[in-house]
């Protein structure tokens, strides 16, 4: 396994809409700085459910890695959730925090604020895609529709994999 570079990550960017919308400002050395979908305040001691921004989608071939700007960790926030995004996952991602810090203050984090890098990572071996329950999470039925001929190009497989990703 490899993080893949800039130039590579671009190819995905282009090709497969791993990260949507996308702003070329917010490319980070070899990774992507996820920002946040609304403004939102944390108090002492409470748990959310952060929402990313962007649309992730993590194509067959890789897998991605998320770290959580330190500049949060210094206020005090703890992310809870672990750091692994699996291939063939398509959505937003929920970031699970809680705000310890130590002055018991609230801390505020606004609307695009960067919040989150992620770095994608090669994979080797026949692809294991996501067939959990938050496939296409807090997607529009336009931004699943966008990214269906994505994953029938990548998983040849994909009917079957929709029959998991669409039950309801």
């Amino acid at each position: 396994m490899c993080i893949v570079g800039k130039s590579k990550l671009m190819e995905l960017i282009e090709n497969y809409k791993c990260i949507y919308p996308f702003d070329y400002s917010l490319l980070d050395g070899d990774g992507y700085v996820l920002t946040v979908r609304e403004e939102t305040t944390l108090h002492y001691l409470e748990h959310i459910n952060l929402i990313s921004y962007e649309v992730v989608f993590t194509p067959s071939q890789y897998v991605a890695h998320l770290t959580a700007k330190s500049k949060y960790g210094r206020m005090g926030l703890s992310f809870l959730n672990a750091a692994k995004v699996h291939s063939g996952f398509v959505g937003r991602l929920a970031l699970e925090l809680v705000n310890l810090s130590n002055n018991r203050r609230p801390i505020t984090i606004k609307l695009g604020d960067p919040f989150m890098h992620i770095e994608f990572l090669t994979r080797e071996g026949d692809p294991s895609p996501y067939t959990g329950p938050y496939q296409f999470q807090y997607l529009t039925e336009e931004e699943k529709k966008m990214y269906i001929p994505i994953l029938k190009k990548l998983f040849p497989n994909f009917d079957e994999l929709a029959k998991t990703w669409f039950k309801k």
